[in-house]
């Protein structure tokens, strides 16, 4: 079975500007892919190839093992796209422009497509151009997933949406995956994408510069402990040689270390010394995120 996404020396360059440089990406079925990277890193350029909108300069794209230039119409049929910057026809209602899609594309089930619209509450009655931001948004996350394809490209999908909306679209997000079906989800929202994503890919000036799960990204990173002694905490000399311990400072009574790998050595260490609140800050996206661009 071949992958959902897979592209091999992907460029795209605009003039003497490269947008994409060399993009070797395989996404497997069943997952969320989350796409990071800043204004301007090439994501909405992987994107707009992917969805079969631009050619690439060179190398090769594939959805499903369809090329997508040279078989572009089976790929296009893989996918559920939601733009960046979601545009629908103003003066028609969601129900008339949500209608006339599926009768382009064909194969959508009119009960997938209003059930759809009520989990997100969507008054599929209104006239496009009358919706608030957050809610002809709605109607491009409908039309993305109504015709329930085997891979969704998402484009900064809950721009405009309330948290209480987010939430339900984060549980439609998993329900695709438990399907077996793909999540292609590029966002500037890093805590929505270490919520909902198996994996991630940071994008760098065009080039792809980290692809794998988040766990295995998180530690790598150093795990903050605050420890909480009733007494004299421990010697930090001593705490600076237990394995794995990179930083030890104190503050009164409460002592802050950034540790690697497991905290087993360090807990017996301290275990003598009455320690009363332990809190632990597991590292997150943002700070991978961060290691990349924040020298920028």
């Amino acid at each position: 079975m071949p992958p959902a996404i897979r592209t091999t020396d992907l460029t795209k360059r605009y003039g003497n500007q490269s947008a994409l440089v060399d993009l070797d990406l395989e996404v497997p079925a069943g997952v969320i892919f989350g796409y990071l990277g800043p204004n301007g890193a090439g994501k909405t350029t992987t994107i707009r190839i992917l969805a079969g909108l631009l050619r690439p300069t060179r190398g090769t794209a594939a959805i499903g093992g369809a090329d997508t230039v040279r078989n572009r119409a089976a790929a296009q049929r893989r996918i559920g796209y939601l733009p960046g910057e979601f545009v629908a026809y103003p003066d028609l209602t969601a129900e008339q422009y949500l209608s006339y899609l599926a009768h382009l594309r064909g194969s959508v089930d009119r009960k997938v497509r209003d059930h759809l619209a009520e989990r997100l509450g969507l008054d599929t009655s209104t006239r496009i151009g009358a919706l608030s931001h957050g809610n002809r948004q709605k109607v491009g996350i409908v039309q993305a997933f109504m015709a329930e394809p085997d891979l969704l490209i998402l484009d900064e999908p809950t721009a405009g949406l309330d948290p209480l909306v987010q939430h339900e679209f984060h549980t439609l997000l998993r329900e695709v995956r438990n399907e077996g079906r793909t999540v292609f989800l590029s966002s500037h929202v890093l805590s929505e994408v270490q919520e909902v994503a198996d994996t991630v890919g940071i994008l760098r000036q065009g080039r792809l510069v980290e692809a794998r799960a988040i766990a295995d990204l998180t530690a790598r990173l150093l795990r903050r402990i605050d420890l909480v002694f009733a007494g004299t905490p421990p010697d930090l000399a001593t705490l600076r040689h237990i394995d794995g311990v990179r930083t030890v400072r104190l503050h009164t009574k409460a002592v802050h270390i950034e540790i690697e790998g497991s905290t087993a050595d360090l807990l017996r260490a301290v275990a003598p010394y009455d320690v009363t609140d332990i809190v632990s800050r597991e590292p997150d996206l943002e700070e991978i995120f961060l290691a990349y661009y924040g020298k920028d």
